[in-house]
């Protein structure tokens, strides 16, 4: 099932001429790869985002999840979140082309990992402090009531997180939040997920990936991990000048790393 076909930038609806030309005058409106776009395809299972640091990739993916609305499980609302003003702002500039829509969508930055670990503590002991004071200053049924009520929210933290999810590392976190809310038929943006990640952890996610493809869901991931693009059939565009389809043993990422894995100290004594 693909719920995102199509991303392309507008023409005529309000434009007079290409949109590029009405770009403003900064980032993320002056990267080649945005300066350059028409329309770009993507698979309806899973499409990697490839390039170098400031070629785009994360730029459109954000502009891409802001566009679809897809709700971020950050600090911040994607609608509020300061970090994502510039792709509020290009979002504008794009349509998007979609087969039909998901039951769930979900953006995720690695980076929001810990963001969201503290929200999900900060509101498990907010919980927990409304129940002491219900207990402490309500009677009868309606303190059965709002004890009740409060107590199973929490409980509801506790069954998905844990009692203290910031005493796990980061990685395993990470892996147990996607694992939690990834669904049938959902449609997921993924900003370098690996960051935080064990080459284990990544196979980990990996299999997550494939099993929720299995299940009819679909996938937009910026990556630079050659473990995460090695899925098999997954659609890989490169974001350098221009955003191009490239087969998976051609990628740079992976070209250098199979190389210095070949032979580390010809990397290494050129340092």
């Amino acid at each position: 099932m693909s719920y995102l076909d199509k991303v392309s930038m507008k023409s005529g609806e309000g434009f007079d001429k290409p949109a590029q030309e009405s770009f403003p005058d900064h980032y993320p409106f002056n990267l080649p790869v945005i300066e350059s776009l028409e329309t770009i395809s993507l698979d309806p299972r899973v499409t990697f985002f490839v390039g170098e640091n400031g070629s785009g990739k994360s730029s459109l993916l954000e502009a891409i999840a802001v566009g679809m609305k897809c709700p971020t499980i950050g600090a911040i609302d994607a609608r509020s979140d300061p970090m994502l003003a510039d792709a509020r702002q290009l979002s504008k500039f794009l349509t998007f082309s979609r087969s039909s829509n998901a039951k769930r969508k979900m953006f995720f930055r690695a980076e929001d990992a810990i963001g969201f670990t503290r929200r999900v503590q900060a509101d498990m002991k907010d919980l927990a402090e409304m129940e002491q004071h219900f207990e402490k200053n309500l009677k009868g049924y309606g303190k059965m009531l709002a004890t009740g009520a409060v107590r199973g929210q929490r409980d509801a933290y506790t069954s998905r997180y844990g009692e203290n999810p910031d005493a796990k590392s980061h990685g395993e976190w990470f892996l147990e939040v996607l694992q939690s809310r990834f669904q049938p038929n959902g449609l997921y943006l993924l900003d370098e997920p690996e960051t935080p990640l064990s080459p284990t952890h990544q196979l980990s996610l990996l299999s997550l990936i494939m099993a929720q493809v299995e299940a009819g869901s679909q996938f937009i991931i910026a990556t630079h991990s050659p473990i995460l693009m090695a899925l098999p059939g997954a659609l890989i565009l490169h974001f350098e000048h221009d955003i191009k389809p490239v087969n998976w043993e051609d990628v740079e990422h992976v070209e250098i790393t199979r190389a210095f894995l070949n032979d580390p100290q010809s990397f290494i004594r050129h340092l």
